[in-house]
């Protein structure tokens, strides 16, 4: 393979730019000298006449190369270790009846306190207490739904007390533990529309911010599916501030993967590891994709494929929680929740298009210095 064809393939836009994200789909070896490494190896850049690329370590190997000592591509890459340790985690906080300590889970990861407070909100985006908060909340949820009194949900959830349950329950359900035992009766949750060239979006918001955007083509079943997902909450007509809200959700519908989405305040509401996938597919760079098994790896627990693909039909904030850069193994597009695969195809080539002026300024920013 000459140079202009090497340079052509995208994979070689990943090793120029030592993507990480790239880590575990190739490797690319040189041919002078006999090494492989990960997309992402901080080694001296080749010469492009000078790679190959090959779908895994086993087919470099089998090639005749060995693995870069410093990169170690035969090994886990940094970000898997890191997130199956994350994992290994909120597993531990999840499985103990007693809220550990953060010099608990600092003894039980091998690490400081310091490390694994970064770590671990670098990884799931929340700190060990907000996590242990989250989980502390779902079983309240659930407790609430099935216990005998509001007393034994949040005694069975771990709450010492009824004032500390009492101040976090009204953050984190949106509404009081009365009104979400009551299946969120008269809970004012607002709802509009607006429409896009994709079709209508629905806009729904709790006090605590946006909880839905649906995107379809039938208002009724739009609003269905509303009901469907928040059970008996009040339905109150749009104001002013909810007209400008969705004014700015289509906006992020014609120009998905925008600085915008980060500034809407959400309401978001899952089980603990859904909302583990979401805030991992927050982090895909706009014009990127993952497949669900490097979702699954990111999120270190490679067998769980299926769940993180539960999570990401689950998802209830469509365009803002980007599940439309989730992919086949193959690179083929898979069914979305919101009308289909061609809806799900516009979205990513919109955010290709939009992106690709970006690279080009920091390609050209890199060739300066």
């Amino acid at each position: 393979m000459n140079a202009t064809m090497v340079q052509e393939d995208p994979r070689f836009r990943a090793v120029s730019t030592r993507d990480s994200g790239a880590d575990g789909r190739f490797v690319y070896a040189v041919k002078t000298t006999g090494v492989y490494c990960r997309p992402s190896c901080p080694s001296r850049a080749a010469r492009p006449e000078n790679l190959r690329f090959f779908d895994s370590t086993a087919d470099a190997q089998r090639a005749g190369f060995r693995p870069c000592l410093r990169c170690r591509p035969d090994q886990p890459a940094p970000s898997e270790q890191r997130a199956a340790l994350v994992t290994e985690l909120c597993r531990f906080i999840e499985g103990r009846e007693e809220p550990p300590s953060l010099e608990e889970l600092a003894e039980h990861a091998g690490l400081s306190r310091f490390h694994l407070h970064r770590l671990f909100k670098a990884e799931t985006g929340i700190t060990p207490k907000g996590y242990l908060s989250a989980v502390r909340a779902r079983r309240a949820e659930r407790g609430l739904k099935t216990a005998g009194s509001i007393t034994d949900a949040y005694y069975g959830a771990g709450f010492g007390s009824s004032g500390r349950f009492y101040a976090q329950a009204k953050d984190r359900l949106g509404m009081t533990p009365s009104q979400f035992r009551a299946g969120a009766r008269d809970v004012p949750i607002r709802f509009g529309f607006g429409e896009s060239s994709l079709g209508t979006v629905l806009v729904a918001e709790t006090a605590r911010g946006v909880c839905a955007i649906f995107l379809g083509e039938n208002r009724d079943k739009l609003i269905h599916e509303l009901k469907c997902r928040f059970g008996n909450a009040a339905e109150l007509a749009d104001d002013a501030s909810l007209r400008r809200r969705i004014r700015e959700v289509v906006k992020l519908v014609e120009r998905p993967g925008t600085q915008a989405s980060d500034a809407l305040p959400l309401d978001i509401r899952g089980t603990a590891f859904q909302e583990r996938v979401w805030q991992a597919l927050r982090r895909i760079p706009a014009g990127s994709t993952r497949t669900y098994s490097e979702l699954a790896r990111e999120l270190g627990d490679p067998k769980a494929v299926r769940a993180v693909a539960g999570a990401c039909a689950a998802n209830p904030l469509a365009v803002v929680v980007p599940c439309h850069r989730v992919v086949r193994r193959d690179g083929a597009l898979a069914g979305y929740r919101w009308g289909g695969i061609e809806r799900k195809r516009a979205l990513l080539e919109r955010e290709a298009t939009a992106s690709e002026p970006r690279r080009l300024k920091r390609s050209a920013r890199r060739a300066r210095t």
